[in-house]
């Protein structure tokens, strides 16, 4: 399958899903076809913090079109954040949109969880993954954290490095969603957040969102 990958938001969670992808054909010795197109990351978040879904979905939607020009046969939005207009993407998109909702939703099902504390953009956390992940019971930050969670998380994703003040909110929340709110483990529903969190030892359990949408599009890359 030729993957058509929507990047730019951010870069860091566009690399990260590039060498994913490149990383799970090199170890069953299979040749990669992909392309990337670059959204922009400001006009996906202005979009996202105003509620307007088919203005951003419209956005991807020249996009795919690209894609599809280039040959790519399927579409991936390389950001959770970016999933706020997946479902009004996927009602006009010509190619496949390889969608990660529901294969966080069933990997959390696979890992029998049954309540788990989310780290992303506010719509993320608020919406618990824009509602699609029924398996499980999602618990947020509370208070002020949320807002600072968001903050922080949308500006390191648009420069694409995490500074030591950053880590340690992650880290600080993640804590008390696990110790105070008894998550079994902390869902990373941001892509960037791997910037924080890879080869750290943060003290709580950790999925990577990012890492199981990759692997839900590398199968079903290699089923065609």
């Amino acid at each position: 399958m030729h993957i058509g990958l929507i990047g730019g938001i951010g870069p860091a969670a566009t690399e990260f899903y590039y060498r994913g992808l490149v990383n799970a054909y090199a170890a069953v010795d299979r040749v990669l076809d992909l392309t990337i197109v670059h959204a922009d990351a400001k006009q996906m978040v202005a979009n996202l913090m105003a509620g307007a879904a088919e203005a951003q979905a419209k956005v991807f939607l020249s996009l795919v079109e690209r894609l599809q020009a280039a040959g790519a046969e399927a579409v991936v939005v390389t950001s959770m954040g970016g999933h706020f207009c997946v479902n009004e993407l996927t009602a006009v998109s010509p190619l496949p949109v390889l969608n990660a909702i529901p294969s966080l939703n069933a990997g959390f099902a696979q890992r029998g969880l049954k309540r788990v504390g989310l780290l992303g953009t506010r719509l993320v956390m608020e919406s618990h993954i824009y509602g699609g992940v029924p398996s499980v019971e999602c618990v947020i930050p509370q208070g002020d954290d949320i807002a600072v969670v968001h903050d922080d998380y949308v500006a390191m994703a648009t420069a694409a490095q995490v500074t030591a003040a950053q880590r340690e909110t992650y880290f600080r929340v993640g804590r008390a969603l696990c110790g105070q709110q008894g998550a079994e483990a902390v869902v990373l529903a941001g892509t960037d957040l791997f910037l924080a969190f890879q080869e750290q030892d943060c003290g709580f359990p950790v999925i990577d969102a990012a890492e199981v949408h990759i692997e839900a599009v590398f199968q079903k890359s290699i089923e065609i």
